[in-house]
């Protein structure tokens, strides 16, 4: 049987010294923090949205970059959840018995990387090839993400850093190999009677 990761030793401390502050802040910023956290994700796909539908407007290729967006998502979580069960990482609310906002969730959701950080990283720089604009505040809110888990105690630093890192190289890796066949899946999309997703009419 393969024994889960302790990642306590590395910024236990500091996961520990967020997760106290968290429980002498403000009620507002609390639920603030817990509501971004748990319902934030729906924000990036809002921007990916949008990012399409402008997208549009400037080409069938700027189009193609755009619905690539949700399919780079799907990938970085395809490797954060593969990377999760190589480690086996506890949560630390389990290592350390501390109390946290979030309900501590059941042995065996593992904790490393972040899934969060990761889709939200991944889709912070895929929307940066599609516009600077969009990418530029979907950056912000990614960072915004990775913080409000290590507040809501689901998370270590560590593990958010280790999100934001995958979700961070996937999204470059598919997002400039499919740049470059952007074209050609272009015309093979307009074949397909689904020009209406390349092109505004």
């Amino acid at each position: 049987m393969i024994l889960a990761f302790d990642g306590s030793s590395i910024d236990g401390s500091a996961y520990s010294d967020v997760v106290r502050l968290a429980q002498h802040s403000p009620g507002w910023l609390d639920d603030t923090l817990s509501a971004w956290s748990t319902y934030g994700l729906a924000v990036f796909a809002v921007l990916a949205a949008v990012g399409w539908w402008r997208a549009r407007r400037s080409g069938a290729g700027a189009a193609v970059t755009a619905l690539t967006v949700p399919l780079v998502v799907v990938v970085a979580y395809g490797v954060d959840a593969v990377l999760k069960l190589a480690v086996r990482e506890d949560r630390p609310c389990q290592s350390l018995h501390v109390q946290t906002l979030e309900t501590c969730p059941s042995p065996g959701d593992w904790s490393f990387p972040s899934n969060h950080a990761a889709i939200a990283a991944a889709a912070a720089v895929a929307l940066v090839f599609v516009s600077r604009r969009l990418g530029a505040v979907a950056i912000v809110a990614a960072l915004a993400m990775g913080a409000s888990r290590v507040w809501v105690g689901a998370h270590y630093p560590h593990d958010v850093l280790a999100g934001l890192v995958v979700g961070t190289l996937v999204a470059l890796m598919a997002t400039l190999a499919t740049r470059r066949q952007s074209e050609t899946l272009a015309r093979r999309l307009a074949a397909r009677r689904l020009g209406a997703l390349l092109l505004s009419s």
